[in-house]
């Protein structure tokens, strides 16, 4: 069991409906040493990529994004839910349906920060079915850029989003598999 199972097996509630609560050291209060644990851990897997940006998605990708950064000595580019009038210019956009909210929004990034230059690593804190990770690859894509590789912390192994992005040929790294959860006796088995 790796450093991040275990802090799942011991902080993470498994709720109704296939719900994962990482919110005390994941998603809503940081665990900052986690997060430096599972920077160094994706600078490992991705030893020789030619990565020079980091793409997640707002909001709950952007603190493990930004210190997986600093192990890589990349920018990091988020992919805001919303246009806002700070964005002058053309934006990439891409439709992403969430998993957790049950809604779905548009993503942009400012075509000012990312291009065909670019080598990316797309960092995020979950992976369920896979619509945030299409939506990223799109603006990668539109961007004429590279993806080099995607990062996940948690991936939730008994939905389809993380066999469908592997067999879309790209070299997916979680950090943890959860391959299935109890929310009556509260048990998380993980993939070996």
């Amino acid at each position: 069991m790796n450093f991040l199972e275990e802090r799942i097996g011991k902080d993470g509630i498994v709720r109704e409906g296939n719900v994962l609560k990482v919110d005390s050291f994941l998603n809503h209060q940081m665990d900052i040493r986690l997060f430096e644990q599972m920077g160094e851990e994706w600078k490992r897997r991705f030893a020789g990529r030619s990565i020079n940006k980091i793409l997640t998605i707002e909001a709950s990708g952007i603190g493990i994004a930004c210190i997986a950064a600093q192990y890589f000595d990349v920018p990091v580019v988020f992919a805001k839910k919303s246009k806002s009038i700070n964005i002058a210019g053309d934006v990439y956009v891409a439709e992403v349906e969430s998993f957790t909210h049950k809604n779905v929004n548009q993503v942009i990034v400012s075509r000012d920060f990312l291009g065909p230059e670019d080598r990316v690593l797309i960092i995020d804190d979950f992976l369920a079915n896979g619509c945030a990770l299409q939506g990223l690859i799109s603006i990668v894509e539109q961007a004429g850029g590279i993806v080099e590789g995607i990062g996940i912390a948690v991936e939730k192994g008994f939905q389809n989003g993380g066999k469908m992005i592997r067999d879309m040929g790209y070299q997916l790294e979680s950090l943890a598999i959860v391959d299935a959860m109890d929310p009556q006796t509260g048990k998380i088995i993980f993939r070996e």
